[in-house]
Formats: structure tokens, C-alpha cells, sequence
């Protein structure tokens, strides 16, 4: 019995797995192609993943570059302020349930949906240039909300179940690469546009740029394929629920707390992670930059965040340090970088006029801009606020994707972790729309980001072994070994028994 049950550890699946994989069934999805020397198909974990990449890259990512402008590109943040609130809030309770959705629907599904909002929350900023309809914007905001739940926690299940163990922390990096590209590339539409406006708000054609590219990535959803379709390189399947019904994902959401309770110490840190964006959207960008040189600022942030998901999301693979130690350090590295970093943050904001002064349309002429010599200084904080965005962001999915590799309990996972996320956003939202002090706001984004590290540390210590077993993952499912497994493996292994 014992050798029996040894057969079910994720270390003996992988190595035995690794050099047998099954031939793969027939249809064009599964017909392989090389590319750079490597063969891939189209039901490859990565053709999926970059299909949900230019997704995220056209939908997320320009909505990023949009907001990245400070104030959704317009003079006064107030208007953006009301829907980002709203769009949080809906966020927060739509993303929270999600994962139910995500493995009842498919993530194929799950994802059409949830490109929908994204160009009419474009589109909504383009009306109020010309009609001043709040009220559009604040409806934009709480649907885009709905919508980017679903999106986000499709999004999470792909990234954290279909790499294998040892590729997590690639696979996230490579998604948060092309995701900012989109952020970049969304940026320089505001940059060209604006390059000789030294004004407040940004054309029209900056808004029609986004509209056109949002639609574009809501049309690509729909060319994606669902997780029970997907076969890795070794021939092993994702693991999911092969019948799900409503009343069984409802069930599965509680289990995944009720199951791991000590998962919990990982919710502040979800709830840190979207909070930083009012304080250095607003407070930062919108606050003491002319358009011009925020749209430059907006630029440079997220390139900066395509090197802090690099660098972290290799170092996080790095396969001659275990995955234990490596979680431990990226801890310290990030507890690290939250003092240093945020430390330039204090030197930065102690120096700066109150916000009755920033936000008064007669200071716009005396904002930075690119040209004036104390640019430079600001502009690295900004950069570096961008990479920590980063480390942030691939560490924590990186912390989920290693207490599962199940298709199922990580779609919740990534319910949980978006709707914190959005609660915090709805939150720190609605201060600035109450005009809290920039001051203010600053403080509690660095005591929340570093309290919530310390919460966290004893599961990032304690829970995040060598590797997840296969018996841990189908707990969650209704699979067995044989679904997810290859064949092979599991007939060589019977022999060695």
C-alpha cells in the first residue's frame, strides 16, 4: 500500500511524467508547430497563456495606461475617483464568488464576458469630455467592475494551473511582460497625442485610440480553449472539476478556506495589492505633473514593471535553490524593497504642497514638466513605484500557484486574492474622492503594504513546500490520477511496484 501511495506524490508524477508524455489526440489544436526551435500546439499551456496575454494586453493593460494618466486623462481626478470607486466595489463582490463561475462556465466563457466593459468605460470618459455625464462614467465604472472579475479570475486559473511546477514563476513573468506591453504601448498613444499639450485634459483621438484596441481584446477571448482541452509538454492534464455544478462550486469556494484556513493570512496582502495605484496615480502623477510629462511618467512605470516581473519571476524558477528557500527569500527581498523604496516615497511627498494647492486649476501652469531640472528624481520614484508594483504582483501569484496546481482551487484562490484587491482599490478610491490628504494617503498604503507582509510571513515560512502532491490537488476535484496523469507514467510506475 505504501508503494501504492507513492505513486500519487507530485515529485514521482513529475519525474516520471517528464519523459513519456502520451501521443496527443487528433485535431488542429493538438497539431504541433516549432517555433524557435520548440515545438508547441495551439491547446498548449503556452499558446493559452499568451492568448489570455493579449487579452490582458488589450483589455486590462490599456485600461491601465488610461488610468495611468492620473484623473482617466482629465483635469479633475473627482469624476474618476466616483467610478474607480464603484468599479471596486463591484469588483470586490463579483471577483469574490468568481471562481464558482470560472469552473462552472469554463475560463473560455468566464473571459468573453469579462472583456466587455473595458471600451465602454473608455468610451464613457469620451462622452463626459463632450456631455460632463457623470453619472455614464460612475455606470461605466460599476459594470466594467462585473466584468473584470470574471476576466481576472479566468486570468488566474490559466496562470497559476496550466504552467508546471517548476515553470511558474517564467510563466508569470512572460504574462506580466506582454500584459504592460499593452500599458506601454496605451501609453504612447496619450504621449503622441499630448506631446505638445501642456494643458489638462487629453484629445478625443487619445479616447478612440483605447476604445478601438479594448474591442479588439474582447473579441480574442473567444479564441481561446477551456482547461479540460489543455495538455502540457509532458502529457499530463489540468486538474479541474470534470462535472461541476452550481451547487458543487459554491461547496468548493468554502472548501478552500475551510479545508486550508491558514490560507487567510494571505487576504492582507491581497487587500495591499491594488492600493498604491491612488496614492501614485493621483496623489503622485495627477498631482505635480503637467499631461505631458505624465503620460511620459505613465510610460516609463510600466516598462519598469516589465523588468520587476522579469527579475522576480526567473529568480522565483531558479531551479538550484528549492522552492521553500526561494519563497522565504523572495519574502525578505520584498519586505526589503517595501521600506527603500517607499522610504525615497517619504523624502518625496514630505516636500510637497497640500492637496488644496496641487488640485487647483490655477497651479496646473506650475506643475513639472520633463523640461524643468527637478524632474529627474520624481521621474526614478515613479519608475521604481512601477517595479515594485511588479515584484508585488508575480510574487503573490507565485505564492498561490505554489500551494496548488489545481485548475479549480486556484481560480478560487484568484477569486479571493481580485476581490481583496478591489475592496482595498474601492477603499483607497474613495478617500482620495473625499479628498483625504495626499499625506494621508501615502502613510497608510506604506503601513498597509508592510503590515501585511508580516501577516503573510508565516505561510510564505511554513506552507510553501518542494512541491504540491497530486493527492493535495485532487482533493479539490473529481478527477484521479489517470485523468491528469500520463498513462505512461502511471504504467511504468505500476511496473516498478
Amino acid at each position: 500500500m505504501s508503494d501504492t501511495k507513492d505513486l500519487h506524490t507530485g515529485a514521482d508524477m513529475d519525474a516520471y511524467s517528464s519523459g513519456h508524455p502520451d501521443a496527443r489526440p487528433d485535431g488542429w489544436q493538438y497539431k504541433g508547430f516549432r517555433l524557435f526551435g520548440k515545438e508547441l500546439w495551439y491547446a498548449s499551456p503556452k499558446i493559452q497563456l499568451l492568448m489570455v496575454a493579449l487579452v490582458c494586453f488589450l483589455c486590462p493593460g490599456m485600461y491601465n495606461a488610461l488610468g495611468g494618466l492620473g484623473g482617466g486623462g482629465q483635469i479633475d481626478g473627482t469624476v474618476q475617483d466616483h467610478a474607480s470607486t464603484a468599479l471596486y466595489s463591484v469588483f470586490a463582490v463579483v471577483a469574490f464568488f468568481s471562481g464558482s463561475f470560472a469552473n462552472k462556465l469554463g475560463v473560455k466563457i468566464t473571459l468573453a464576458i469579462g472583456g466587455l466593459g473595458y471600451c465602454i468605460y473608455s468610451a464613457s470618459f469620451l462622452c463626459y469630455n463632450h456631455t460632463k455625464n457623470v453619472g455614464f462614467v460612475i455606470f461605466a465604472g460599476a459594470f466594467l467592475g462585473l466584468c473584470a472579475g470574471l476576466l481576472w479570475t479566468a486570468q488566474g486559473a490559466i496562470m497559476m494551473s496550466y504552467p508546471p511546477e517548476q515553470s511558474k514563476g517564467r510563466y508569470i513573468s512572460w504574462f506580466w511582460i506582454i500584459f504592460n506591453f499593452g500599458a506601454v504601448i496605451g501609453s504612447l498613444i496619450p504621449l503622441g497625442q499630448n506631446i505638445n499639450n501642456t494643458g489638462g485634459t487629453v484629445t478625443d483621438g487619445t479616447y478612440v485610440g483605447f476604445i478601438v484596441l479594448m474591442v479588439v481584446g474582447a473579441a480574442l477571448t473567444t479564441a481561446l480553449v477551456n482547461a479540460d482541452k489543455v495538455i502540457r509538454d509532458d502529457g499530463s492534464k489540468v486538474i479541474i472539476m470534470k462535472n461541476p455544478t452550481w451547487q458543487s462550486e459554491i461547496i468548493g469556494l468554502w472548501e478552500c478556506i475551510s479545508l486550508s484556513p491558514w490560507v487567510v493570512a494571505l487576504f492582507p496582502m491581497f487587500f495591499a495589492s491594488n492600493i498604491f495605484y491612488t496614492y501614485q496615480q493621483n496623489g503622485v502623477n495627477l498631482a505635480h505633473f503637467n499631461v505631458r510629462t505624465r503620460s511620459l511618467n505613465n510610460l516609463l512605470y510600466w516598462l519598469s514593471q516589465i523588468f520587476g516581473a522579469v527579475i522576480f519571476g526567473y529568480a522565483l524558477d531558479y531551479p538550484k535553490i528549492r522552492r521553500s528557500m526561494r519563497a522565504k527569500i523572495s519574502f525578505a527581498v520584498l519586505f526589503a524593497l517595501t521600506f527603500i523604496i517607499w522610504g525615497g516615497g517619504y523624502a518625496f511627498q514630505k516636500q510637497q504642497v497640500p492637496r488644496a494647492v496641487s488640485s487647483n486649476p490655477s497651479y496646473e501652469s506650475q506643475k513639472v514638466d520633463w523640461r524643468d531640472s527637478g524632474f529627474i528624481g520624481p521621474m526614478f520614484l515613479y519608475i521604481f513605484y512601477g517595479f515594485y508594483d511588479a515584484c508585488w504582483q508575480t510574487c503573490i501569484y507565485w505564492y498561490m500557484g505554489a500551494l496548488s496546481n489545481s485548475s479549480r482551487r486556484t481560480a478560487n484562490m484568484a477569486g479571493f486574492y481580485k476581490g481583496l484587491q478591489s475592496a482595498g482599490a474601492a477603499v483607497f478610491w474613495r478617500l482620495d474622492g473625499v479628498h483625504v490628504e495626499y499625506n494621508t494617503l501615502f502613510a497608510a498604503t506604506w503601513a498597509i503594504c508592510a503590515g501585511s507582509l508580516l501577516v503573510a510571513a508565516p505561510i510564505i515560512f511554513l506552507k510553501i513546500h518542494d512541491t504540491t502532491t497530486i493527492e493535495t490537488d485532487l482533493k479539490y476535484s473529481d478527477e484521479k490520477p489517470e485523468d491528469v496523469v500520463p498513462a505512461g507514467a502511471l504504467d511504468e510506475k505500476r511496473t516498478d511496484v
